[in-house]
């Protein structure tokens, strides 16, 4: 102890002696300062408060010597030149924030100078009920468009398909379909999880516009190209809808009954319980309504097949007949934890339709002639008339969970199951005359039940120490057993050259159970920020179990088993598909190039009749990789993708034993088949032009097939045909559509010229000489939305078709059809409160090249007159009729592929009056919170759980 107090006093006594010593002091450098510079560069980006860049913003910069001005560009980026003074005050204004004003002093020799991102602080203005903001409405993203929802003026109460109407290159159906550029959407989702089982018409119809913050559509590649983006195969279009921050915590209800003569009827309830990720949803919708009103139309059907296109008056969609539908649904989502997420839904449906039709036309064929033995065209003329019932019921459910336990480990369990069960009967009277002359009655009835079990596993690991490397596997596994039960009887006299009766029947039994199985490996290894390579692994097995066994019976001998024409086939379809490509990512470039390797192996074999031939055949494809996307702009934007696709036969088109369900038309397979192989090329450019509210949108889409199963048809004297497959190469189809749209006047005027044409090359044969057939289709629309003020809405448009059929093998020649359509539908609203409305939708059509005995020029009239009650306007009572004048009479013209035409006409009657009342329920409980703060949103609405 002594010691260390020693040494303690020695050290101090030693540090004061050190402080009297007059250190010498270093001499400091002379320091060199920089003359100021004359002139510098200023530049910034201009936001708002959500993060999002503004567009069109006006920065003016002011000292001394300066007074400069700009305007941000549509990155919200805008820049000064030849500023003189380094000490400035910079104001930036725009139309819908605050005034921003701050001064800076920079450092007068820095050549460039970078401000730090200006905010601008929102300060709408209400004018007419209308919230100007300075942002796009449109923003064009990798794989997402998204509108602004508060850029589009819909009605109080109003519902999402009402908001969607309004929007650029959108088509809504009155039976709650959704295109987006040409394009069908299959799925919905409500802050990016599936609403109620993905159910478009359930979202769009049932829930309230006034909740959404933006409306996205989205190319979606799959669940696991969404974690990894490793893009495979052709996207489907899915809708994502976002709420509203403040409108995310909310009760909502919505009921309408409606009740009209005839028996129709029309009852909905939809109710929500939404707090961010927790969303509770019970909707029902119970109807009986007529098919084929109110929109009219031509929609192209089948594709490079050749099977034509038709016409219709009445709902594209439809079929002329009623039906009715009892369709209740419940879904359930939550975030339980940080690293727990589910999501489950459950529907019931249960369809049941009655159609009723009369129709005619003609069957073309090419038959050997009996004295040269070529094949010449020979023309038989039908008339028909038949009745159809048809009932579908079936459950379906499935349950999602997600499991991320830390940063680098995902996991995602989705099984599913589904029981689909049918019942059908029909009956038709058919006379024949021409090549073929004979009279049939035919009876039917069939019935069916289809389980299927799924499971779906996806596992993805991210490195830790880069987190652009990762590895996922994903397995998908679903087992369908499908058992069908058909009866039939036939009665067919043959009208000449000797009258002969015969009364075939047959029972069919079928069975085929379905098997698939798949695994995908992905591997992304990155090579620098924005470069990357993308390996991908994916094996699948398609199998089938085909079981068919066939009674039949004539009017003297009852049913008898038929060894000929029962069989068990089973096949099955593998194709492994290795893939590797780079991909650069930077700001405007998204560029995806590599090669694919794709063996398949076809096999089959008849099991009780060995002798039949054996399907064993492997073949292997190699093609290129390529995707291109080109970013201009937030607001700008082409996209170039490459696919290529192999695909089986169907189990009707390979197993070689005759299908006779039809009693005129013998189907047989083909053992020897080859699998389809598609080339398509998708390009699809879209602008919008934030500061003159002008959209342009066109895409293109082209498929080459290879090796495509097509029918060899062989027609006979009699009233028997036989129909063969083979592959033929070379069928191809092109279609593309445009959209030009100008918003003016704060939208309350919108011109909208759109238009399209698709052109379809079909091959097939007929006593195997190849025919071939071509459809074109071209339209033109032009529709301004006209809304001068919150009474009135006037939406007129007028379109024109032209639709051109030709077929090798037809003697008619060239089939035209010319339509035009004249349509005005629009609101008015009355009285001082405007809570009275009247709505109507009016349609002409002028069709040129129909058959003489159909009604080509109908004219069809839907109105309803509105009563809006109580306090928040959320009660309506609504009288609607359908088809005032009663000409709908729908009807349908198709073209076969060989030149053949077919018009088909419902009977029914489409004019009837519906008396409804809706009632809308809303309770809004502010922005959802954790642990005190407003929580945080990821781009696709969902909210982060810290």
């Amino acid at each position: 102890m002594k010691k260390i107090f020693f040494m303690v006093v020695m050290l101090c006594a030693s540090l004061h002696i050190f402080a009297q010593v007059q250190q010498p002091r270093p001499a400091r450098p002379a320091v060199v300062v920089p003359p100021p510079l004359s002139t510098r560069e200023v530049s910034g980006v201009v936001k708002d408060g959500t993060g999002q860049t503004v567009i069109g913003a006006t920065i003016l910069l002011s000292s001394k010597s300066d007074t400069i001005r700009a305007a941000s560009n549509d990155d919200g980026v805008f820049v000064l030149h030849n500023v003189k003074q380094a000490t400035f005050v910079v104001t930036v204004t725009s139309v819908g924030y605050a005034p921003y004003t701050k001064r800076y002093l920079m450092n007068d020799v820095a050549k460039r100078i970078v401000l730090d991102p200006i905010v601008l602080k929102d300060d709408s203005k209400e004018l007419n009920t209308v919230n100007i903001n300075g942002t796009p409405s449109i923003v064009y993203k990798t794989d997402t468009v998204e509108y602004r929802a508060s850029d589009y003026k819909v009605r109080e109460n109003s519902t999402i398909d009402e908001l969607l109407k309004h929007m650029e290159v959108m088509e809504v159906g009155s039976d709650g379909s959704l295109t987006h550029q040409g394009q069908a959407v299959t799925k919905a989702r409500l802050n990016g999880k599936d609403f109620g089982g993905g159910d478009v018409a359930q979202a769009i119809q049932n829930l309230p516009a006034d909740i959404v913050d933006k409306i996205q559509i989205v190319d979606d590649y799959g669940d696991q190209a969404g974690r990894t983006g490793i893009k495979d195969g052709d996207p489907t279009k899915v809708l994502n809808i976002t709420t509203q921050a403040n409108k995310s915590v909310a009760t909502l209800a919505r009921i309408t009954a409606s009740d009209g003569d005839d028996g129709r009827y029309d009852e909905r309830l939809s109710a929500q319980r939404i707090n961010g990720n927790e969303q509770l949803n019970l909707i029902g919708n119970f109807r009986n309504t007529v098919n084929g009103i109110p929109s009219v139309g031509i929609t192209t059907v089948g594709g490079a097949a050749g099977s034509g296109a038709a016409l219709g008056v009445g709902s594209p969609n439809g079929d002329g007949g009623y039906t009715t539908i009892a369709s209740p649904s419940f879904s359930y989502r939550n975030t339980l934890s940080k690293a727990v997420q589910i999501n489950t839904s459950y529907r019931y449906n249960n369809t049941s339709s009655f159609l009723p039709s009369d129709s005619f036309g003609d069957n073309v064929a090419l038959v050997k002639d009996p004295v040269t033995g070529k094949l010449v065209p020979a023309v038989s003329y039908f008339n028909n008339s038949g009745i159809a019932r048809n009932k579908t019921y079936g459950h379906n459910f499935s349950f999602e969970l997600e499991y991320t336990p830390d940063s680098s480990n995902f996991l995602r369990v989705i099984p599913t199951y589904s029981y689909t069960g049918t019942n059908s009967s029909s009956n038709s009277v058919n006379v024949t005359n021409g090549f073929q002359n004979f009279s049939q009655t035919k009876n039917s009835t069939s019935s069916g039940t289809t389980p299927t079990y799924g499971l779906t596993g996806l596992y993805q690991y991210i490195f830790k120490k880069n987190h652009m490397r990762n590895i996922s596997l994903q397995v998908v596994l679903s087992h369908s057993d499908n058992q069908q039960n058909s009866m039939q009887t036939t009665n067919i006299m043959q009208l000449t050259p000797v009258a002969k009766d015969s009364i075939p029947s047959s029972l069919v039994n079928q069975g085929t159970i379905t098997k698939n199985y798949s695994a995908t490996l992905q591997y992304v290894e990155p090579l620098s920020k924005t470069d990357r390579f993308e390996f991908n692994l994916q094996t699948s097995y398609r199998g089938y179990i085909n079981n068919t066994v066939t009674d039949t019976a004539t009017a003297s001998h009852p049913l008898v088993p038929d060894a000929t024409l029962s069989n068990m086939y089973n096949y099955s379809f593998t194709q492994t598909r290795l893939a590797a490509n780079y991909t650069l990512q930077r700001s405007k470039v998204n560029l995806s190039i590599g090669v694919r390797a794709i063996p398949t192996h076809l096999q089959g074999e008849n099991i009780n009749n060995p002798s039949l031939p054996i399907t064993d055949r492997n073949d292997f494809f190699l093609i290129p990789l390529f995707r291109f996307q080109y970013q201009w702009s937030r607001t700008e934007q082409l996209t170039i993708n490459y696919t290529g696709t192999p695909s089986e036969p169907t189990p009707a088109e390979i197993q070689p034993v005759g299908n006779v369900s039809n009693a005129t038309n013998t189907v047989v397979g083909n053992a020897q088949l080859k699998p389809t192989f598609s080339h398509s090329i998708v390009t699809r450019y879209n602008n919008y032009l934030a500061n003159s509210k002008v959209n342009l949108s066109a895409n293109v889409n082209a498929t080459y097939y290879v090796d495509q199963v097509a029918t060899n048809t062989i027609t006979g004297a009699n009233a028997k045909s036989y129909t063969y497959y083979t592959n033929l190469s070379g069928a191809e189809s092109i279609s593309g559509n445009y959209s030009i749209s100008k918003q003016l006047d704060d939208r309350r005027y919108n011109l909208v010229l759109n238009g399209s044409a698709s052109y379809n090359y079909g091959l097939s044969e007929s006593y195997g000489a190849e025919t071939h057939a071509t459809t074109w289709d071209v339209q033109e629309r032009f529709g301004p939305r006209i809304n001068p003020n919150t009474s009135i809405e006037v939406n007129p448009y007028v379109s024109y078709e032209i639709q051109r059929n030709f077929s090798t093998a037809s003697p008619i020649g060239i089939a035209d059809i010319h339509r035009t359509a004249l349509t005005v539908e629009g609101k008015f609203y009355l009285l001082k409160d405007r809570t009275f409305t009247f709505e109507y939708n009016v349609n002409k059509n002028y069709i040129q090249g129909l058959a003489s005995n159909f009604t080509s020029n109908p004219f069809v009239v839907n109105a309803y007159i509105e009563k809006e009650f109580f306090k928040r306007k959320n009660g309506q009572l609504r009288l609607t009729v359908f088809d005032l004048f009663n000409q709908n009479n729908y009807y349908n013209y198709n073209v076969g592929a060989n030149g053949s035409y077919t018009y088909t006409q419902s009977n029914l009657k489409s004019r009837y009056v519906f008396v409804s009342f809706i009632l809308n329920l809303q309770k809004f409980s502010g922005t959802p919170t954790r642990n005190g703060r407003q929580m945080n949103r990821r781009g696709d609405g969902s909210f982060i759980v810290d």
